[in-house]
């Protein structure tokens, strides 16, 4: 009896001194499916080609875009491939999210996440467990390591492979590192993903994306699969063929262009054209 007594006067003083975090934090578990009304032309039709406004893109990355033909995305290689963990959750996609706890010590170690698109699991490693060096593998999702802040859970991604800042064209490199921010309010989810690229990014892109909770089953199985098979989609195209816009032949340009009646500089992107001082230079641009 005193044994026991001793065991539990031992235990309330432990959680008495444990740091506050750990009552704080938050649960994400659960059924998710995103609000697409933030950036819809972007995120669901898809973004124009020759649109890289409000992006702080390099001169390389740039450059990538006007040579790259859509087309490209007919190749067998292309057809099935994954969008990366600072894309992926801007698309149509269903989101769950559950935890693994050590069965004996109910220890948080990992927050998994399945996403529909493409059928990807995600892992986000809570144990303190450290990144792998450089030269370790890449994958579509990088390596994930995550803490709570109060009620916040911010994650810090690294080895990612090369992917799309917009899918346009516009590419992010395999030397990218995602930091993100997963804040729940009731039955909403906000996801704030900072991305900083050294090789296509001046500076770091910052976007918000929101996830309602499905309180009931609403979708099928079939609503988390993403069969994706690829197919001869251009007949007869020789072996090898890669298409490609030649450096100033891109189409594209002109016609967003011509659509909107922009000027060139507004279209071709940059750190400037995020801010809202570029308004006056871009009243500037329209009267020449």
């Amino acid at each position: 009896m005193f044994r026991s007594l001793r065991w539990m006067l031992m235990a309330g003083a432990a959680m008495l001194i444990a740091p506050s975090a750990v009552f704080a934090q938050m649960d994400m578990t659960g059924a998710w499916a995103p609000r697409l009304s933030e950036d819809f032309l972007e995120r669901i039709p898809g973004p124009e080609l020759g649109d890289y406004l409000g992006l702080p893109i390099t001169d390389g990355a740039r450059q990538w875009a006007l040579s790259w033909d859509p087309s490209r995305l007919t190749l067998p290689e292309h057809q099935c491939q994954v969008h990366v963990a600072p894309y992926i959750y801007r698309g149509p996609m269903q989101l769950r999210i559950w935890e693994d706890r050590d069965p004996d010590t109910q220890q948080l170690i990992a927050i998994k996440h399945y996403i529909s698109t493409f059928e990807q699991t995600r892992t986000i490693w809570m144990d303190g467990r450290p990144h792998p060096p450089e030269y370790a593998a890449h994958t579509w999702e990088g390596f994930s390591t995550g803490r709570f802040e109060g009620d916040m859970l911010s994650v810090t991604t690294t080895h990612i492979k090369q992917g799309w800042v917009r899918r346009n064209g516009l590419p992010e490199s395999d030397r990218a590192t995602l930091s993100e921010h997963f804040i729940r309010h009731g039955n909403n989810l906000t996801h704030i993903s900072i991305v900083t690229d050294p090789v296509y990014l001046t500076e770091p892109l910052i976007k918000t994306q929101d996830f309602t909770l499905l309180e009931r089953t609403q979708f099928g199985v079939g609503a988390w699969l993403w069969p994706c098979e690829y197919v001869d989609e251009i007949a007869n195209r020789p072996q090898g063929v890669v298409p490609y816009y030649p450096i100033g032949k891109n189409p594209a340009v002109k016609e967003f262009l011509d659509r909107y009646h922009l000027p060139l500089d507004a279209a071709m992107g940059g750190a400037k054209t995020m801010y809202p001082e570029y308004q006056l230079e871009l009243e500037k641009l329209k009267g020449k």
